[in-house]
């Protein structure tokens, strides 16, 4: 019996070797329709019916015949091209009765031969992946007559752009827009999205656009930016466009762009203008982080410094920014230049930009401070006149020395003036109704600052493969100058109620702060074995920093001048740091995957000095340590996953340690904690994609997660009596906190509807710990979410789109598990274009938000933004007419509520309502020999 069982089982085992080794192939010869000449080296692909996985790739030898060996039994496509000639596909299946399929003569077709006999229509593949870059192509998707690069971007699969034209691609934010790989004026994604033509774009490139240390080495180093880069077509690449926009609407509202483009080969120049106070032409999403601030310091874990605000008492706490609040007036221009010369080794990209931003509003806030047996309610009225005005020079020079040597320089400079008026008026009290305090302020801040920023990038390589020089230098300069006034008178009540005392503030205050930063940085590579690279680098950097923050009072028996100097709020500081940073990464790279590993650690010297003489030196030395793998393997040409680690050492900010007390908020005064340690964060990223080009499927999939231990926490102390607050850091120990985020992205078309659908899944949360009255708090934020995306097109008829799905949150505290604000929700956007005779078009969008009652907030919340237009076009599409209806339902109240450990809020402010508006649009262009053919 045993000997049958183990024959049976060999007689299987022979069985199943015999079929593995069975030798599947196919073969044929490739020539010439007419001519019959053989077509030497045409491609041949051999891909899986199923999923469009590449199975074998070969080429045709010089006899034109062709032959793909191993290959396992099922069904296949086979795919022939050759330049100049229509693909050939076949469908073809391979199994035990056909284990070679021979094609024998395929006979191939010269597009312009077959393009004199037929035409032929069809969508060209939309998606290509190459390497760590998604490209899509324009020529599968809906472009309209003069439409422009945004209504492009919206349609791309995982690519979304808000109203204000901020742009998310796979979850995260696209913090750069290239034109052909080149800044197009600075950095600003909207002045390119929002004003090139959309039938200019040949690609659609979207990446993680790497340092230039990793661009250069092939060694990542965990800097990462995600870039979309628009490439031209080529015949688009000569002439001029742009466009002129006006438009009037009721309500005061009003609207005006132009904009001009010369493009001449290697020869960029644009100029632009706005103005406008619709919120919906201003200075761009994210231009506060490229004109500057101006103000507090914070020093960086490498040893650089970073200036921000305004000047340390946050005099001045506008940015800069329209976030929806308030009625803006924005005024806005700049000019662009780019070129190419000495045989491209040398090329020239500069910007200047100008523009001024003023906001005026008024917000109503009530909040709820929830703590252990006492809970208080808060009442804020304000009134704001914000202002800011700045101008911005940059210019990036790069020069190809010889084969092997290049050099970068890139600076520029930014000049701002802000001034910001806010008055306030704020009761707290106790849950039975009886007052805690109330609260008059007027805060006024006039802040003058300068940026200059400097960088020299210097590379060679060597003739051994992967052995590279690079040295990098850097200087920083940031002044910032704030003046202004804090009146403010406070009464606090007993528990009864009722008047007990008084604390009237009266102060000017001037803030000066001034950083010089150098950093130089020198990386070398090494070759260790054919695909094994070691890279040794050494940075060291220089800060210099001064901290001068005073505030006067009116002396006695005299009310017109502040020349009494507060030395409680009073403070001028020193700083000086010195950090030498050395690491180590090794690289190994291979056909399929790529691995590095490694470290950098950094000593730091950090020295405070107070001028004032009141406390002795402050003298740190730390170490900061960075330490980092990676790890890509591509499945397929078309498919790749990706797992990525770094951890770094976090110092405390200087606010954070500088025992200096704040007071423009008299209710909330921020203490420092010269104790503070530092934490350390260690951080796991994974990203994975895949696009099947038969069944067009694309896949994409990311996510993040990370614990801090020893983190620094807010401590805050609240005098109940009083209703007031102190807030002090303070590391935690035995507790760590943790962030994470995560993104899926599914889209295909749906057979014989012609309708791309998509689904997307997203969590992002955290859990931290405070602690309040030095009880240790949990607070957990948590939201989910999952939409649907449908779009159709139909050409010259109408083009349709809808994404919505629900939402939840959960956000809770330890203190108070009673109250929390865990909730479920909805959104939609969607909207559509119908195109009718007499080149006429109506369109409309809208956007629906629901947020269902919580234990916190038992009122539901319901807001249903719809617009509309209808217009018409003359002069060949060139002049657009257009009637627009904004916030129909008149729903846009400026309304937000917000839940966060043991604070709730609610605010309400004014904000851009219904109005209706009439435009004019004018479009010309003459580039590649004119506008292109209908």
């Amino acid at each position: 019996m045993k000997i049958t069982i183990i024959g049976l089982l060999l007689f299987l085992v022979g069985a199943v070797n015999l079929s593995a080794q069975t030798n599947y192939n196919i073969k044929g010869t490739l020539a010439d329709t007419v001519a019959n000449s053989k077509l030497a080296n045409a491609s041949i692909s051999v891909i899986t019916a199923k999923d469009s996985i590449l199975q074998k790739f070969t080429r045709v030898k010089e006899d034109g015949t062709f032959t793909v060996n191993n290959l396992s039994k099922g069904k296949f496509i086979v795919l022939a091209t050759y330049p100049g000639y229509a693909d050939f596909v076949e469908r073809f299946t391979l199994d035990s009765a056909h284990t070679t399929h021979d094609f024998g003569r395929i006979s191939m077709l010269l597009k312009e031969r077959l393009l004199q006999e037929v035409i032929v229509k069809g969508k060209a593949a939309a998606i290509k992946i190459k390497g760590d870059t998604t490209e899509f192509n324009p020529a599968a998707y809906n472009i309209q007559p003069n439409s422009k690069v945004e209504d492009l971007l919206k349609q791309l699969p995982g690519i979304e752009v808000d109203k204000d034209g901020k742009i998310t691609a796979q979850g995260q934010t696209v913090k750069k827009v290239l034109v052909d790989g080149e800044e197009f004026f600075g950095d600003d994604p909207t002045l390119v999205t929002k004003n090139l033509r959309a039938d200019m774009v040949d690609k659609v490139q979207l990446y993680d656009k790497k340092s230039d240390q990793a661009a250069f080495t092939g060694i990542d180093d965990g800097v990462k930016d995600k870039t979309i880069n628009i490439k031209l077509k080529e015949d688009k690449k000569n002439g001029y466009f742009g466009k002129l926009d006006g438009g009037i609407g009721t309500d005061g509202y009003y609207q005006g762009q132009a904009l001009f483009n010369r493009f001449q080969g290697k020869q960029k120049f644009s100029l632009y203008g706005t103005l406008g106070n619709t919120g919906k032409t201003g200075l761009g999403w994210e231009d506060n982080n490229k004109y500057g601030g101006g103000g507090n310091m914070e020093f960086g874990d490498g040893g650089e410094i970073f200036i921000f605000g305004g000047g340390g008492d946050d005099l001045d706490s506008f940015d800069g920014r329209y976030n929806g609040e308030g009625k803006p007036v924005a005024r806005t221009g700049g000019v662009h230049y780019d070129t190419k010369w000495n045989n491209d080794k040398e090329s020239l990209n500069t910007n200047y930009k100008i523009g001024s931003l003023t906001v005026d509003g008024t917000k109503n806030t009530q909040q709820q401070n929830t703590a252990l047996n006492n809970t208080s309610n808060v009442n804020t009225d304000q009134a704001n006149h914000n202002y800011s005005f700045r101008q911005k020079l940059d210019l990036n020079y790069q020069v190809k020395l010889d084969s092997m040597q290049n050099l970068k320089i890139t600076a520029d400079g930014t000049l701002r003036n802000s001034d910001t008026k806010s008055h306030s008026t704020t009761q707290t009290r106790r849950l039975d109704g009886s007052m805690i305090n109330d609260n008059d302020r007027d805060n006024t801040a006039n802040v003058d600052s300068k940026v200059f920023n400097a960088n020299a990038f210097y590379t060679k390589k060597f003739k051994k493969k992967s052995r590279t020089l690079s040295v990098n230098f850097k200087t920083a300069y940031n002044e910032s100058d704030s003046k202004g006034f804090l009146k403010s008178k406070t009464q606090f009540y007993d528990s009864l109620g009722v008047y007990s005392s008084k604390d009237t503030i009266d102060q000017f205050k001037v803030n000066k702060t001034k950083s010089t930063n150098i950093n130089t940085n020198v990386t070398y590579t090494e070759p260790l074995a054919k695909d094994f690279t070691l890279a040794l680098s050494y940075a060291i950097a220089i800060n210099n920093a001064t901290a001068d923050r005073r505030t006067f009072n009116k002396p006695a028996g005299n009310a017109v001048v502040y020349t009494a100097l507060d030395n409680v709020y009073s403070s001028d500081y020193k700083l000086n740091q010195l950090s030498n940073q050395g690491g180590a990464v090794f690289n190994v790279q291979k056909s399929k995957y790529t691995f590095n590993f490694g470290t950098k650690i950094a000593g730091v010297r950090f020295k405070q000095v107070d001028e004032f003489g009141r406390m002795p030196d402050l003298v740190r030395n730390f170490t900061n340590w960075y330490p980092q793998a990676s790890f890509q393997y591509k499945f397929t040409k078309q498919s790749s996953i990706r797992l990525s680690y770094n951890g770094n050492t976090s110092q405390p900010s200087i606010d954070q340690i500088q025992p200096v007390k704040v007071n423009t908020d008299p209710l909330n005064q921020q203490l420092g904690n010269a104790g503070l340690k530092p934490s350390f964060t260690n951080r796991y990223n994974l990203s994975y994609n895949s696009y099947k080009v038969i069944s067009n499927q694309y896949i994409w999939i990311s996510g993040s997660y990370s614990t801090t231990s020893n983190p620094i926490v807010s401590n805050v102390v609240r005098d109940t009596s009083k209703g007031t607050s102190t807030y002090q850091s303070s590391n935690l120990k035995n507790h760590s906190t943790s962030n994470f985020w995560a993104n899926s992205y599914f889209e295909r078309k749906i057979p014989g509807a012609d309708i791309n659908a998509g689904f997307e899944l997203s969590a992002n949360g955290n859990t931290y710990y405070n602690l309040t009255n030095d009880t240790l708090n949990k607070t957990k934020s948590y939201n989910y979410s999952g939409s649907i995306r449908l779009s159709k097109y139909k050409e010259k008829k109408y083009d349709a789109w809808i994404s919505a799905g629900p939402t939840y949150t959960i956000n809770s505290s330890s203190l108070t598990p009673e109250i929390n604000n865990n909730g479920r929700g909805f959104n939609a956007n969607g909207g559509f274009n119908i195109y009718l005779p007499g080149k006429f078009q109506i369109g409309s969008d809208g956007n629906y938000t629901y947020n269902a009652p919580t234990k916190s907030f038992p009122q539901d919340f319901r807001r249903f933004l719809l617009n509309a237009n209808i217009s018409r076009t003359f002069m060949k599409d060139a002049l657009k007419a257009t009637v627009s209806g904004n916030d129909l339902l008149n729903q846009n109240t400026g309304y937000n509520r917000t839940g966060s450990a043991n604070v709730l809020t609610q605010e309400r402010y004014t904000t851009i309502r219904r109005y209706f508006m009439f435009s004019l649009t004018w479009d010309f262009n003459k580039v590649g020999g004119g506008a292109p053919k209908k």
